[in-house]
């Protein structure tokens, strides 16, 4: 055969494959949304490689040009690189947290390191640097326009921080360790999942069921049912693991479920994350330290709004300073109760905390979940969160069955702005199920990015991934008041890419610094509070009927039960995480010494020994949060100080709306993130509205 014959024969093969893969044709789905009805687990790994194949030859095109390096020539066609491998990797790594298998997660495993090197080879390609560092000295930057100066900066500095620089041995090293990097932190997910989904506490008796609501029991019953098991099944996810430990009589069957759920990863098998843990500090340190920096938090801090560590442990100074007498009191109170009812004797431990807890809010303020319950039904909820959109925004929802869906709990909708035209795609996946991890999230299919030469703008996809109790035979699903904060929250994130407005992708939406992106989810959960709202989306689920405002007066009431609790909590994290990314010596330090040492400066109760909660840490072993955690602290200042702004104007002002949404959630990273607070509320921000929402005294 004749080396002509087999390169036909060859082309012919790959053409058939490509045909019959869907990533490798343009959706012809509404929106070009991504057919998830078509894709198999069979179709990634042919279109990655093929990914990679396209964006290599666009990288060599980019450093054969025999022209002087420009901006037009070098940046902008860097950053439209990589279509094909962008779009297949943004779908396989969302379902690999949203709706993963066994044969996903070992083609995981694969993918990680496969695309951990490609990336590397790019970022370390020394003819593209020089082109990219060229283009960056050269290019007359009063010629250019804001954003694309941001652009200019944003690739320059992103191929510094990722080992441009290195020389040698330097640059092997730095691959191996982002290899191994990417394996590990796939490892810790994979863990921690395989723990949470493999945990249940059967029970039979009905009498172990005492103080349950009947929400939980339904649901346990349910949940047993699915598992053919007889009784009642709990597991270690959210709806159902709260209500067990806020409500649970059997004070016995409260310590088993928490120590199940705060020994995850810790066990003698091989899902234990000890070593994970460690290694992954480790990985970062060195990885830090080639780059020239002195510890992982001070490289990751100089792209975050921070800028070093003395900022963030100002901060966190402050929160507690701030919070902790007020957290002594509250935990002094719920011990109080306790022992009144139980003897002088009884020593509070950690599984009473939410039963003891809960019984407290009941007598100071008699209310409770399961009062409330009845008034957040999903659907209901939904609509409301959508509405209070519209009314801020003049953006309307509406779902289209035609958009292809990668589960049946899925819900697809379009969202369209005020005058009608076409802004977004927004799927809606509330419920908790084998293949989710736990939590709650906001992704995105496809980004938002403008063609400068047609001028066309094109939109988003975006979902919003939560946890939900679930409906039942008997009642759809009834949420907790948390739930509807959370439900918020992920909305707000949803909004910062629904409204995204900027010419180039990589500034676009929620590509932002990593301690102004949850300003937009906090902010949203302010509306939680406010009545012309909670009226809109507080519906009996049998009557119809508004929540009373009595009722509404008393959630008010009750609105910082704990606060001083729940930011002391967040403050050790963030501390925690701080520390993990700054001083920790794998070598020679132990992960749980740490946490005690931090727990013996800032925690007001603690945990007994076992607690190991680092080795289920997501947040910052997988979830992108390393060095990171204060974010939420950081955000929490912006939003409230934000929120404050509409407090000012009226909360459902549409011309605050509408500036917020034109200086904040539509700019991106176009321009700096101070520089957006700053035209949104014409000052730097201040702590006092956070400390006043939270009913603490500003000094």
């Amino acid at each position: 055969m004749t080396r002509l014959k087999l390169t036909l024969i060859l082309l012919c093969f790959m053409t058939m494959i490509q045909a019959s893969n869907p990533f490798f044709e343009k959706y012809s789905t509404p929106h070009g949304t991504v057919p998830f009805n078509l894709i198999k687990t069979e179709h990634y790994a042919p279109a990655i490689h093929e990914g990679i194949r396209r964006q290599n030859a666009e990288i060599d095109a980019i450093i054969n040009n025999p022209a002087a390096p420009t901006f037009e020539n070098t940046i902008v066609p860097y950053e439209k690189s990589g279509e094909l491998l962008h779009r297949v990797t943004t779908v396989f790594g969302n379902l690999l947290s949203a709706e993963t298998s066994d044969e996903l997660q070992e083609l995981a495993r694969e993918i990680m390191p496969l695309m951990s090197e490609h990336e590397n080879n790019i970022s370390l390609n020394e003819k593209l640097f020089a082109r990219i560092k060229a283009a960056y000295e050269l290019t007359d930057k009063n010629k250019l326009t804001p954003e694309q100066s941001k652009l200019l900066e944003d690739i320059y500095t992103g191929f510094v921080r990722n080992g441009a620089n290195l020389q040698g041995d330097a640059k092997e090293k730095y691959r191996k360790l982002c290899k191994e990097l990417s394996l590990l932190t796939l490892q810790f997910s994979e863990n921690v999942l395989k723990e949470t989904n493999d945990y249940q506490l059967v029970l039979t008796n009905k009498s172990q069921l005492s103080g349950l609501p009947e929400s939980a029991v339904d649901a346990a019953a349910e949940t047993a049912q699915e598992k053919g098991v007889k009784g009642w099944v709990f597991t270690l996810h959210a709806p159902s693991y709260s209500p067990f430990m806020t409500y649970a009589d059997n004070r016995d069957l409260r310590r088993e479920l928490y120590m199940a759920y705060n020994t995850k990863c810790t066990h003698d098998n091989a899902s234990n994350n000890l070593e994970i843990v460690k290694k992954i500090a480790n990985v970062r340190m060195e990885i830090a330290q080639l780059l020239g920096y002195d510890n992982f938090a001070e490289y990751n801090l100089k792209e975050r709004m921070a800028q070093n560590s003395d900022a963030v442990y100002k901060l966190l100074n402050q929160l507690l300073e701030a919070y902790t007498p007020t957290a002594q009191k509250e935990y002094a109170e719920v011990q109080a109760l306790a022992r009144n009812e139980e003897g002088e004797g009884f020593n509070l431990m950690p599984w009473d905390w939410s039963y003891y807890s809960q019984k407290l809010k009941d007598r100071k303020f008699s209310i409770n979940d399961e009062m409330l319950r009845p008034y957040f039904e999903l659907s209901k909820v939904k609509e409301g969160v959508f509405g209070l959109a519209s009314k801020l925004y003049g953006i309307t929802f509406k779902k289209n069955p035609g958009i292809p869906v990668y589960h049946k709990d899925v819900e697809a909708y379009e969202v369209f702005d005020k005058d009608g035209t076409y802004l977004a795609v927004l799927y809606t996946d509330f419920h908790p199920r084998a293949g989710k991890r736990s939590g709650a999230w906001m992704t995105s299919y496809k980004g938002q990015w403008t063609d400068e030469k047609s001028g066309e703008n094109s939109r988003p996809h975006v979902s919003i991934v939560m946890n939900f109790t679930k409906p039942t035979q008997n009642k759809p699903a009834l949420l907790t008041f948390d739930e509807v904060e959370t439900f918020l929250h992920e909305f707000g994130h949803s909004l910062h890419e629904i409204f995204a407005n900027s010419t180039y992708e990589s500034l676009s939406g929620t590509n932002v610094y990593w301690d102004f992106v949850e300003l937009p989810s906090q902010f949203m959960e302010n509306f939680a509070w406010e009545w012309d709202v909670v009226k809109g989306l507080a519906k009996h689920v049998e009557t119809g009927e508004s929540i009373p405002e009595s009722l509404f007066e008393k959630m008010l009431a009750a609105k910082n039960f704990q606060s001083g609790m729940t930011c002391v909590r967040q403050v050790e994290f963030a501390l925690f995480d701080m520390l993990l990314h700054t001083s920790f010596n794998p070598d020679t330090d132990d992960v749980q010494d740490l946490l005690q040492d931090v727990r013996r400066k800032v925690a007001v109760s603690f945990p007994p020994n076992y607690n190991r909660f680092p080795q289920s840490f997501s947040h910052i072993f997988a979830g992108g949060y390393a060095a990171g955690y204060y974010s939420y602290k950081w955000a929490e200042v912006l939003s409230a100080d934000a929120f404050s702004a509409f407090e000012e104007a009226g909360v459902l002002n549409p011309e605050t709306g509408a500036r917020f949404r034109r200086e904040i959630l539509g700019r991106g990273s176009s321009r700096d993130a101070m520089e957006n607070f700053i035209a949104f509320r014409g000052r730097r921000p201040e702590i006092d509205a956070l400390l006043r929402h939270s009913g603490m005294t500003v000094n």
